[in-house]
């Protein structure tokens, strides 16, 4: 598939979520991502469970290790789902060998960001990951639940939104996410997006990937470099000619394919470390 092909159809989609309501908006969200994932891998085990009162999905690959890893996915605080990101998760956890626990939190507007935190907060209280790894606004739910864990964990963060984002350090439009959907986002859900930057890092360890085209790169690479200077140690890759969404495509996008299998490959050697 050519970027441009995956632009096409998920800005069409995309469009079919105005005017509906938020429930069908929901639904159609996560039967437009799951069109574009692989089918799941051989001999992996999937569970839907809950914990304490918050669902999750857990996905068990054929040869797995010790140790689980928390998925947070990503949808602007609004959409998204388990089901959404079924494949994204599904990836995960076979390469990186591990289960994967994918987590249901609750969405705006009839949770505040809070309520999403304390439901990731509440699933990694459960399952004690070694991981957390996170898209877009998933990215930035596991920043803010990485400093809020009694052991750090390693950060895995896709075009997530960073701390410190406003007109001034966000970079230009892009195909399915412009500077204006960021803002508004900010607006309707500032607790996510705070104007200051920590001067902590949120981990000690952490791997990042961007793409090329995305507002939320230029403050995100300008995080990274920050993170290195308080002495993070974060290695950062970013997949070319692609766009913010891309990665639901991972398994058809070759140039996502690559970056995403560099991506995970760098996880799995940390977490055997």
């Amino acid at each position: 598939m050519e970027v441009r092909d995956f632009i096409a159809r998920f800005q069409s989609g995309l469009a079919a979520l105005s005017g509906v309501s938020v429930s069908e908006a929901r639904r159609r969200y996560d039967t437009q991502c799951q069109a574009f994932a692989p089918p799941d891998p051989p001999g992996m085990r999937i569970v839907d469970d809950r914990l304490d009162g918050t669902g999750v999905r857990r996905f068990l690959p054929a040869r797995c290790r010790p140790g689980s890893m928390l998925f947070i996915h990503g949808g602007g605080f609004t959409i998204g789902s388990v089901r959404s990101h079924h494949g994204v998760a599904a990836s995960l956890a076979e390469r990186l060998g591990r289960e994967v626990v994918s987590v249901d939190y609750r969405l705006a507007p009839e949770a505040h960001y809070a309520d999403m935190l304390a439901d990731c907060r509440t699933v990694a209280e459960g399952i004690e990951p070694r991981a957390l790894v996170g898209d877009s606004a998933g990215g930035r739910l596991a920043l803010d639940l990485a400093v809020e864990l009694p052991t750090a964990p390693l950060l895995g963060l896709i075009y997530p939104p960073v701390d410190g984002i406003d007109t001034t350090t966000l970079g230009p439009d892009a195909p399915l996410l412009s500077r204006a959907d960021v803002l508004g986002i900010a607006e309707r859900c500032p607790q996510a997006l705070p104007r200051q930057q920590s001067a902590k890092p949120p981990a000690r360890q952490m791997e990042v990937l961007s793409v090329a085209h995305d507002p939320l790169t230029r403050p995100l690479e300008a995080a990274v470099t920050h993170w290195r200077a308080a002495g993070a140690s974060v290695g950062y890759r970013c997949a070319s000619d692609m766009v913010h969404g891309a990665l639901h495509a991972h398994a058809r996008l070759p140039q996502m394919q690559n970056a995403w299998q560099a991506f995970c490959q760098a996880l799995r050697t940390r977490l055997a470390a």
